[in-house]
C-alpha cells in the first residue's frame, strides 16, 4: 500500500496564515502523518494514527491538517498577514500591503444599501451573479488584479512576494480576501458602514472556486456562496476522474493543471492519479464547517462535473451533521444549459434564504437543502463508506 507524507508546518505560522480561530493548547499538525492511498473518498473523521474523531475539539485539529494538506499538495501556501493600512474615499477602499520593504495597493469598491448601517456585505469576485437582498452591501473584489490567471507569477500578490513564490492563483486571491477583511476592520464601521461579523463571500466560475477557498481559508467570513465552481471547487477529483474516464466531456485535475494558473506547480505530480491525496474537495468544503455554506451549481453543463459537485456537497454535509449544523450547509443545482452564471429564478429560493438566515438574522429561515434536478445517478456507497461521527 502506498503512502505519502505532508511537510512539516508551524502551527503557530498556520494559524496566522489562515485568519483561523485559535486551537486548543492540546492541537498539533503532524508533519509526518501518512495516509493510505484511496479510491473512495478519503474518512475526514479518520486521524492519521487510525483513530477516529469523538469531539468537537479534535475536529477542529483535523481542520488545521486538513488546511496544511490542501496548501501542501495543490494550493501552495497563504502567506500571513503583512502589515496592512486602508483608507477609504468615497465607495473606494484602497488597501496597502508591506512585507521586507516591499508594498504594494489594491482597492476594493462598495455598493451600500440606503440607511445609516451598518450593513451585512458580501465581498464579490468582480462583481455578483446572485441576486444580492436589500439590505446588504457589495464589496466588489478585483482578484485578477492581485494575481492573474496567465501568466504565472503576475499580479499584486507577486509584486509584494516575488514572481517565484509558490502559490497558485486561488490561495493568493484568498490571501487578498484576508486583505479586505483586515481593512474593514481597520477602518471600523463608522467608516465603512460595514458590519465585519456578517461577512459574505461569492463568485462564479473559476471565481465560484476562489470564493470557496477564500471562505474555507478565513473563519471570519459568515456565508460563503460559490457558484459554478466546478472541478478544483465543490467537484471532489476523484469523482469526476471517474466520470470522465467513463466518457463524460468534463474538466478533470489533469486537465486543470494545464490551462489557468490557479494551483500550485506541485500539484502536476497528484493530478494524474489522484487517490494519493489524503483529502479531496469535500473536505475542503467541510472547512467551512460550522460556518455557513451554499454550493450553487448548473446540472446542465457536463463540463461542471454535476455529479461530483454533487456527490461532493453531500459528503461535506456529512460533516456539518457530525457539528450539529446541517442546516447550515446547502446544495442547488438547476439545469439551465450553456447560460453559465447566469443563475435561473428557480435557485433564488435557497440563496435568499442562507442571505436571510445567515447575514440578515432571519433565525427561523428554513435552509435545509440538498436538491438537483440532475440526470445523473449518485450512489452514495461508491464514494462513501465512512459514517457521520458523533462528536461531543
Amino acid at each position: 500500500m502506498k503512502f505519502l507524507s505532508i511537510a512539516a508546518l508551524s502551527l503557530s505560522g498556520l494559524a496566522a496564515a489562515q485568519e483561523v480561530s485559535p486551537l486548543s493548547t492540546s492541537c498539533t499538525v503532524d508533519g509526518n502523518a501518512t495516509y493510505p492511498k484511496s479510491a473512495k473518498l478519503p474518512d475526514p473523521f479518520l486521524l492519521a494514527d487510525g483513530k477516529r474523531l469523538s469531539t468537537k475539539e479534535e475536529w477542529a485539529c483535523k481542520r488545521a491538517e486538513i488546511r496544511a494538506q490542501i496548501q501542501s499538495y495543490e494550493l501552495g501556501p497563504k502567506p500571513p498577514k503583512p502589515t496592512v493600512s486602508a483608507t477609504a474615499s468615497g465607495n473606494k477602499i484602497t488597501i496597502t500591503n508591506s512585507q521586507d520593504g516591499k508594498s504594494m495597493s489594491f482597492a476594493v469598491t462598495l455598493k451600500l444599501p440606503t440607511g445609516a448601517g451598518p450593513f451585512p456585505a458580501v465581498i464579490a469576485f468582480e462583481g455578483t451573479s446572485i441576486p444580492v437582498p436589500a439590505g446588504v452591501a457589495t464589496i466588489t473584489f478585483p482578484n485578477h488584479e492581485v494575481a492573474a490567471d496567465d501568466p504565472r507569477g503576475k499580479g499584486k500578490f507577486y509584486d509584494l512576494y516575488g514572481s517565484s513564490h509558490t502559490a497558485g492563483g486561488l490561495i493568493a486571491w484568498a490571501w487578498g480576501v484576508s486583505r479586505v477583511v483586515d481593512a474593514l476592520e481597520q477602518l471600523g464601521p463608522d467608516t465603512t458602514k460595514i458590519d465585519t461579523k456578517k461577512l459574505a463571500v461569492t463568485g462564479c466560475s473559476r471565481n465560484g472556486k476562489g470564493a470557496l477557498i477564500a471562505g474555507a481559508f478565513d473563519d471570519r467570513i459568515a456565508l460563503v456562496l460559490p457558484q459554478e465552481g466546478g472541478s478544483g471547487g465543490p467537484g471532489c477529483w476523484r469523482i469526476v476522474a471517474d466520470i470522465k474516464k467513463n466518457g463524460t466531456k468534463t474538466e478533470d485535475a489533469t486537465q486543470i493543471i494545464n490551462g489557468d494558473s490557479w494551483f500550485a506547480t506541485s500539484f502536476t505530480k497528484y493530478a494524474p492519479d489522484t487517490t494519493v491525496l489524503p483529502y479531496d474537495h469535500h473536505m475542503l468544503m467541510a472547512l467551512v464547517a460550522p460556518r455557513a455554506l451554499l454550493v450553487v451549481e448548473n446540472s446542465g453543463i457536463d463540463y461542471l462535473g454535476p455529479v461530483s459537485t454533487y456527490g461532493c456537497s453531500v459528503a461535506a454535509r456529512m460533516v456539518y451533521e457530525s457539528l450539529g449544523a446541517k442546516d447550515a450547509m446547502g446544495v442547488s443545482q438547476a439545469s439551465h444549459g450553456n447560460s453559465h452564471c447566469s443563475m435561473p429564478s428557480s435557485q433564488n429560493p435557497e440563496v435568499a434564504a442562507f442571505f436571510n438566515k445567515f447575514l440578515l438574522g432571519q433565525t427561523s429561515v428554513a435552509t435545509d437543502v440538498a436538491k438537483t434536478d440532475g440526470r445523473f445517478n449518485w450512489y452514495a456507497a461508491q464514494w462513501i463508506d465512512w459514517a457521520v461521527a458523533k462528536l461531543s
